[in-house]
């Protein structure tokens, strides 16, 4: 698997990685915190004592103290939190202000306690005292809290009394003024009335005696839609007796036609029964005797008897009488009738009559009658108005109470509200830490540098093949058993894994920058290789800047530029160390006319000769973004490694120095993580720290399979 394609991982950040910046940059933590915590202890100590006096006031809306003839007050034990919210606004307002300002003359006392120049005026004055009064609900209570800070400690609970006794006269003052303004609205609209009364009377009595109307109820509101009319009475009783007059009609007119439709014979019966007469009863009474007497002589008489015909001669005598007196009541109730029927008529003529005058009376009327209704509306609306004037005028005499009582008077405070010395250290203390440790995570955001393996393999796609601890020595000084000397055998074992030709054995580090640790991760990994019991050759190619032959203490007299210049040959040039299986060829001294010298013939001639004489051979180089020939060598051996020093260089530069590499062709096989505290992260003691308690582990000219393990790059690989 080619570990360069590897597609970068998300970050994810342990507690450890926290804990790390937090240590990088505790110099700027601490800085911060001592700067803001003297700051505040500064402040604190300078700032001008302030003195707090609070006095707390009962609130409640406005009542009278005696309740009134005509209103029932309700006092409710709720307080519209929105009320009392009003009222703070209305207590540090600045008519309230304004009005304490110059009870006090505030004005001249501050202007000589701030020894001003120019005396105050009432708007500056108001700017001051209000950022020194606070109103707020007392807790669990409906009471108000003023509270007053002041630099002298009499002035404050001076001036949170009088607060409150400005707040009271202004509410009294304000409720005598709306009092005011409503009886005066009352009165003007009483009198407007007044006249429209007036007027209305004049106008009503003047119709009144224009139409000669006599009103007899006059003075009295109209009860009635209608007008009533001179004629109307009348007009009832013609009415009322042509009801009469037909009900009689209708009666003896029906009795008449059921006595014409009954049977001759019981006609005397059923006359008697409808319509009672005494004379046909007593004729009815006397034929009845006579059937009586007939019946009772017919039995024990014949008819020729003189006492039977007596009594038949008694009967038809009593029958003749009833048929006369019978034609005589039918004839006296059609004549009856017939003189009902012209009454009836007589009186309809009358009610037509009648209501023709009342039609005319009506119209004549009707003005004078809506005029009247109009007045009496008037009247009306006068009567409440007047009433309710006479109402808030009364209202307006009873005493009210302004609703602002005093729970607790302000008294001189014995100690200073402010500064709270413990509050502002203790906040200090606070914002100095969140502010040193938000700006070092600010600036580790910002910071571009090299800080974790994943930054590295993220930014170059390219793995990891050793992680070097900081304060490394020289592994060819301290010997095998060094502890430094694991993480290179570490790397040797990545170095040997990511090889893809056992026949590669040139290699180049090379750095984005001076000062990565190259020359040293060059002669520690080479002495790793020698020490191994490969035969290993050290070429300081570092021709402008040589250093490598100061570490092993030999001469650079002679060198790679005399065997390029043909002045040597490669046998006088090369110098043996005390490590024998390591050899070394130093730069030799660069002739300002031989910049180019790495990229001619002979040296291509001389790598393909070392590689055939060495195992393996190490090409030391100058930085890359520098100079050309880090470049050159690149593309000309078999491997290439880049270094990289921790939190040195931008991953910005560090991408460019690998993409140059590239660009020429070269093989590069891995980076290495220079300068690594082993205690900085886990990943890093993973890298670094397992490996100081295992230095004694075994090294082969091959790789072990235990090592294939531990290698970080290996494993992906």
């Amino acid at each position: 698997m080619d570990l360069a394609n590897n597609d970068a991982q998300p970050e994810k950040l342990h507690f450890l990685d926290y804990w790390r910046i937090v240590k990088v940059r505790k110099t700027i933590i601490f800085t911060v915190f001592i700067l803001v915590l003297a700051t505040t202890v500064g402040l604190t100590i300078y700032w001008p004592k302030s003195y707090a006096s609070m006095v707390k006031i009962s609130v409640e809306k406005d009542t009278t103290d005696v309740e009134g003839p005509f209103r029932n007050y309700q006092v409710s034990s709720y307080i519209d939190p929105f009320w009392v919210q009003t009222e703070f606004e209305r207590i540090t307002s600045k008519p309230v202000l304004y009005r304490v300002i110059h009870n006090l003359d505030l004005n001249r006392r501050w202007t000589e306690r701030y020894k001003l120049e120019k005396p105050l005026v009432d708007e500056e004055t108001y700017e001051i005292l209000e950022n020194q009064v606070r109103a707020k609900q007392s807790k669990n209570t409906s009471n108000i809290e003023i509270w007053v800070y002041s630099r002298d400690k009499k002035e404050a609970p001076e001036i949170a009394n009088d607060i409150v006794e400005v707040y009271r006269q202004i509410r009294a003052e304000q409720r005598s003024e709306t009092k005011a303004r409503g009886l005066k609205t009352l009165l003007e609209n009483l009198d407007k009335k007044n006249k429209e009364v007036e007027s209305a009377q004049k106008a009503v009595g003047e119709m009144r005696r224009t139409n000669n109307i006599i009103d007899l109820s006059e003075g009295a509101y109209a009860n009635t839609q209608s007008a009533p009319t001179f004629s109307g009475d009348t007009l009832r009783q013609i009415e009322q007796r042509r009801i009469e007059a037909n009900d009689e009609y209708v009666q003896y007119s029906t009795l008449l036609n059921e006595i014409k439709q009954i049977d001759r014979k019981g006609l005397g019966n059923a006359l008697a029964t409808a319509y009672p007469d005494p004379r046909l009863s007593e004729l009815l009474l006397n034929l009845a005797q006579s059937h009586r007497k007939l019946n009772s002589l017919s039995p024990d008489l014949g008819k020729e008897h003189p006492e039977y015909a007596k009594a038949k001669l008694i009967q038809e005598s009593d029958e003749n009488d009833i048929k006369d007196t019978v034609t005589g009541i039918i004839q006296g109730l059609g004549a009856r009738v017939a003189s009902l029927k012209a009454k009836l008529t007589e009186i309809e003529v009358e009610v037509e009559k009648a209501k023709q005058e009342q039609i005319s009376l009506s119209a004549k009327y009707r003005p004078y009658y809506d005029a009247k209704r109009d007045l009496d509306t008037l009247l009306r609306v006068r009567d409440a108005l007047k009433m309710k004037t006479e109402e808030e005028r009364i209202e307006s005499e009873i005493p009210v109470s302004s609703g602002v009582r005093v729970v607790d008077p302000a008294v001189a405070a014995l100690k200073p509200a402010r500064p709270i010395v413990p509050l502002n250290i203790a906040l200090g203390v606070i914002v100095g830490l969140i502010l040193g440790v938000g700006l070092a995570f600010f600036i580790e955001y910002l910071d571009t540098n090299v800080k974790t393996i994943d930054d590295v393999e993220r930014a170059l796609q390219s793995p990891v093949l050793g992680v070097i601890p900081q304060d490394v020595g020289l592994v060819l000084d301290e010997g095998q058993e060094s502890p430094h000397a694991e993480a290179y055998r570490v790397l040797r074992t990545n170095i040997l894994f990511s090889r893809k030709d056992e026949k590669w054995n040139t290699l180049t580090i090379v750095s984005g920058g001076v000062g990565e640790g190259k020359s040293t991760t060059i002669m520690n990994l080479a002495t790793v290789f020698a020490q191994n019991g490969d035969r290993v050759l050290i070429v300081d190619s570092d021709l402008r800047r040589p250093t490598l032959h100061k570490i092993l203490r030999l001469s650079n007299a002679k060198g790679l530029t005399n065997y390029l210049l043909r002045q040597n040959s490669l046998d006088e040039v090369i110098q043996e160390t005390t490590l024998p299986t390591l050899h070394f060829l130093a730069s030799g001294k660069l002739p300002s006319s031989s910049m180019g010298i790495l990229s001619s013939a002979q040296m291509k001639d001389l790598i393909h000769e070392l590689k055939s004489r060495y195992d393996f051979v190490f090409f030391d180089s100058p930085p890359i973004m520098g100079v050309s020939d880090a470049s050159i060598l690149a593309s000309e051996v078999d491997m290439t490694l880049q270094v990289v020093q921790y939190r040195r260089y931008p991953q910005a530069m560090t991408l460019r120095a690998k993409q140059s590499i590239q660009k020429i062709g070269g093989n590069m096989i891995g980076i290495v993580l220079n300068n690594i505290s082993v205690g900085s992260g886990d990943n890093y003691y993973y890298y670094s720290g397992y490996y100081y308690s295992n230095r004694n582990s075994d090294s082969d000219d091959k790789p072990k399979r235990g090592e294939k393990k531990i290698a970080p790059a290996a494993a992906k690989a």
